[in-house]
């Protein structure tokens, strides 16, 4: 038996070692598409705020309404600021250690942590995407009869998606690589399930590089998916 033969003995088979890669594998990809949809969710609706305030007239701001609408949108602001200004690792421990300091699931945790983290990114992507969108859609969605949030749900985010999908992308696949710190609070995902075996084999090689290989074809696929969606969603407009 050679001696990378061995090793990769040692690191997987042995023990059934390749556990904690399997395992910590199925917390990364759950953690990281439960954050995304809150993430997706609270990116829209903070987006459609911002949006909605920054497309006002300063009249149109005035009165019980617009007093409404900058409250929101001051929250939605410092929100954002807050979020995007701190680092993912610190807002975890303050997650884990202070706020939901009696949450049994750690699991829970770090999707409600990563879901508020992404959806500060989403935000300013679905704004940078609505407000690209040309305002006579928002004007002739008005002109037949729908309201505010009519015309956004069925005209304006359908456009904002096809031009954010690229940026969106990118968030999921930072997000998916953002879980790795999940170890910091005692969570076996997939980076540190590889850590790990490399505490109990002492060989670093093979179980990071593992690691690593696990994360790039993941990425790979994800982009690979996303071409094809690029594809259809041309392919609709061409029609």
């Amino acid at each position: 038996m050679s001696e990378l033969s061995r090793k990769f003995y040692q690191d997987f088979i042995q023990d059934d070692r390749w556990k904690f890669i399997t395992n910590g594998l199925k917390i990364t990809l759950i953690v990281t598409l439960l954050a995304l949809l809150i993430g997706v969710v609270i990116g829209i609706v903070v987006g459609i705020v911002r949006c909605a305030h920054d497309q006002q007239t300063k009249q149109e701001l005035r009165g019980v309404k617009g007093f409404i609408l900058k409250l929101l949108n001051l929250i939605c602001k410092v929100y954002v600021a807050v979020i995007r200004g701190t680092p993912a690792l610190v807002q975890l421990l303050i997650m884990y250690f202070i706020i939901m300091v009696s949450a049994r699931s750690k699991i829970l945790v770090a999707v409600i942590t990563f879901g508020i983290n992404s959806g500060a990114y989403v935000a300013e992507i679905f704004r940078g995407g609505i407000m690209s969108v040309d305002k006579g859609q928002m004007e002739a969605g008005r002109s037949l009869g729908l309201n505010y949030v009519q015309t956004m749900y069925k005209i304006v985010l359908p456009q904002a998606f096809k031009a954010t999908l690229p940026a969106l992308v990118n968030e999921f696949i930072a997000l998916l690589k953002e879980t790795s710190i999940c170890g910091y609070i005692g969570l076996n995902e997939l980076t540190r399930g590889g850590d790990i075996i490399r505490g109990t084999t002492f060989d670093a090689f093979l179980p990071l590089f593992g690691v690593a290989i696990i994360y790039l074809v993941l990425v790979l696929i994800i982009s690979w998916l996303t071409s094809l969606l690029e594809r259809r969603l041309r392919k609709s407009d061409i029609r």
